[in-house]
């Protein structure tokens, strides 16, 4: 039985294949986005660039867990310290730009020209938002992801001075959390994430959650001061 009420453009989720497909095709325009996180469908193209546009629900779903995020101790004074200078919403198009370059879970860019250009108009829209983490005057690593409600969907981070994508997500989270938002999605736990205290929910728990999470009257807020 469907949890989320059914979506104009999409199967259910729970329908997805045992590897998290959904179905190929469709558009990438702002009423399919939201359309497909609101159902907890993203977008995520396969290797082959030339082939149809690939939608995924996996099961299980990592999320990250307010109350059990964890910072080392070397991270914590990292973060107190005044090497980094942490932004929002600054630079959204050097932050994708900089995920667009580093290394991908596939081990290649998943983020193509379509896709920077489909979340950059999210951005524009007020659904997107970016993290910013400076060294000096270098935008050294960034966090970007999708709200909705009390849902925040991390997409991706960079970084190109150590520990600069690890500030952004804590900043990240803690902003968060201070927002009242419900759930934070990342997707897939990596040994990475899990070193945060991130874990996987099955499928059918998330799905319940993010019901819950995107009618919260939740805001990102306003852009930070540079």
């Amino acid at each position: 039985m469907a949890v989320l009420p059914p979506s104009r453009f999409f199967p259910p989720a729970e329908d997805a294949d045992p590897e998290g497909l959904v179905g190929f095709g469709g558009q990438l325009t702002t009423q399919w986005l939201l359309a497909a996180y609101r159902h907890g469908i993203f977008p995520w193209p396969i290797t082959d660039f030339e082939a149809p546009l690939a939608w995924w629900s996996p099961d299980p779903r990592a999320i990250i867990e307010f109350d059990r995020f964890h910072v080392s101790r070397r991270l914590e004074r990292t973060c107190r310290g005044r090497r980094f200078r942490v932004t929002r919403d600054h630079d959204f198009s050097g932050v994708i730009c900089g995920c667009a370059m580093a290394p991908s879970r596939v081990g290649q860019t998943w983020l193509t020209p379509e896709m920077i250009e489909a979340y950059t108009r999210l951005h524009r829209d007020g659904y997107a938002h970016s993290v910013e983490v400076w060294y000096g005057a270098e935008l050294a690593g960034g966090v970007y992801g999708v709200s909705i409600g009390g849902l925040f969907a991390a997409e991706s981070k960079f970084y190109r001075v150590r520990d600069a994508s690890k500030v952004a997500l804590v900043h990240l989270v803690e902003h968060l959390r201070a927002h009242g938002y419900l759930l934070m999605d990342i997707q897939q736990l990596t040994p990475h994430t899990a070193r945060f205290g991130a874990t996987a929910i099955a499928r059918h728990e998330y799905l319940a959650r993010l019901a819950a999470a995107v009618e919260a009257p939740c805001s990102f807020g306003a852009p930070s001061d540079p």
